[in-house]
């Protein structure tokens, strides 16, 4: 196999290596998209299949609507349309012929539901809503990466509609609160969670709250938000109820959403030398078994075996690699590459000695097991211990690369040495955060407004007494 570029010296390009290598995607004919092949998509598949359990036990139902969105339906909203113009893709004929109206495919689906909430919110009774739909989402963006920002990309997003703030934001913050759990449990990621800036929020929103994670190369990675659109969609589409008194009232919208960006996310965080380390909750195979033999007689006895244990593990995803077309070290590089948790090798010794060599993807670390000790409570043991040692890796590392920044200058010298996420008291002027981002290349991930941490203290570059402490990082 070709090797990787080296990820210390050029993390861009050992990214791409990783993609190609593990078969996860590649370019597609049109420029920014991509087509996720098995293994990439079955890791998507994982993600959905787990996820969409954690939005079912909020309450929430799966529906889907359409891909196309009217001009004048988008054009509402002057916030939303405003934050989104520029990523548009716009459908201006059809059928052969010029459309009467330009159709938008959809960059995100809050008009195109809100205007059903329209019609189908009457009485106080007929809320709460709490809708999801899995889709494919289109925004124009003019630099691509795989997965991490491309044309066309896949996810999930919640709307729900609400009688009071007070319904609105415990969604907001359950739905925040699921995203920090699923990253935990399927990705082993630990994130740092909080409130956007103002100037970082959703086109339209009230607020919104992020879950953001640190890539090996320092920089912070957006990897779900979560938003209270407070009134201003119910008003632009003219969506009302009846409340128990019979006023008049407006409801309260929430969105909410992560996608296929989740798994660049896991690259750039678990990734190493070797390529991807997929945690054991989220890989597609869990464990791989790879026969080594020379004679057919020994391939013969080796297979077996595999097959044999294989069978008994049926309660794992297990994967015998019997290519006869591969040696047994390619077949290493290659699963290595790919990220599955457990290597197993059982060769014609390790037949005789009544054992197997197991290898570890976390840590490389490789022993011989009994025969006997190859039970599936055992394996299920040494996978909870994988899962848990890629996070606890991912949390010392975060917990090593988080700074607190007593000047402007100290907080360049941390975001252009190895980068990481970096605390400084603001003044909340948008001023101040463009200049810190446009010469320090470092944006606000997102704020804490704990009155604690900021009493008495100023902005480290304009010296104006601290309305919050900012998180700083350089970002995908």
């Amino acid at each position: 196999m070709p090797r990787l570029a080296d990820q210390k010296k050029d993390f861009p390009q050992w990214y791409l290596d990783v993609i190609a290598q593990a078969d996860l995607a590649e370019n597609a004919d049109v420029r920014g998209c991509i087509i996720f092949k098995p293994y990439g998509y079955a890791i998507w598949e994982m993600m959905q299949r787990d996820l969409d359990r954690r939005i079912k036990e909020l309450g929430v139902e799966n529906a889907y609507f359409p891909l196309f969105i009217p001009e004048s339906m988008l054009a509402k909203e002057a916030a939303h349309v405003e934050g989104f113009a520029p990523q548009c893709a716009v459908v201006t004929h059809g059928g052969g012929k010029e459309l009467t109206e330009k159709l938008y495919v959809r960059p995100t689906s809050e008009t195109v539901i809100y205007s059903a909430y329209a019609r189908w919110v009457h009485s106080h009774r007929d809320l709460p809503i709490k809708l999801n739909q899995w889709a494919n989402i289109v925004r124009w963006e003019m630099r691509t990466r795989p997965f991490l920002r491309t044309l066309e990309f896949l996810w999930q997003e919640g709307h729900t509609c609400h009688a009071t703030k007070a319904e609105a934001d415990a969604m907001a913050e359950a739905a925040l609160k699921m995203y920090s759990a699923f990253d935990r449990d399927m990705l082993a990621l630990p994130v740092m969670t909080g409130r956007k800036p103002e100037h970082e929020k959703f086109a339209g929103a009230l607020y919104t709250l992020t879950t953001e994670a640190l890539a090996r190369d320092g920089k912070a990675i957006q990897a779900g938000t979560s938003h209270n659109l407070g009134q201003g969609f119910s008003e632009a589409y003219d969506v009302s109820y009846l409340d128990a008194e019979g006023k008049q009232q407006r409801p309260w919208m929430t969105s909410w959403g992560v996608s296929t960006r989740l798994i660049g996310t896991l690259i750039v965080v678990h990734g190493d030398e070797k390529g991807l380390r997929i945690p054991p909750s989220l890989a597609p195979v869990q464990i791989v078994l790879v026969p080594i033999y020379k004679t057919d007689a020994e391939r013969k006895d080796v297979l077996a075996a595999c097959q044999k244990l294989s069978s008994s593990l049926s309660v794992i995803r297990v994967k015998v690699d019997d290519r006869d077309e591969k040696s047994p070290g390619f077949k290493f590089n290659a699963w290595e590459v790919k990220g599955v948790p457990v290597r197993v090798e059982i060769g014609p010794k390790d037949l005789a000695a009544a054992q197997v060599t197991v290898v570890r993807r976390d840590t490389s670390a490789k022993e011989a097991w009994p025969l006997k000790q190859c039970t599936a409570d055992s394996f299920q043991k040494l996978l909870t211990s994988v899962q848990d040692g890629l996070y606890t890796q991912a949390e010392r590392f975060l917990a090593e690369h988080t700074f607190e920044a007593a000047s402007y200058e100290e907080l360049k010298q941390r975001i252009d040495g190895d980068g990481g996420f970096v605390w400084a008291p603001w003044d909340g002027a948008l001023a101040t955060a463009e200049k810190i981002q446009n010469e320090a290349k470092a944006s606000i991930r997102l704020v804490d407004d704990d009155a604690s941490k900021i009493k008495g203290r100023k902005d480290i570059l304009s010296g104006a007494p601290a309305k919050s402490m900012a998180l700083y990082a350089k970002a995908y």
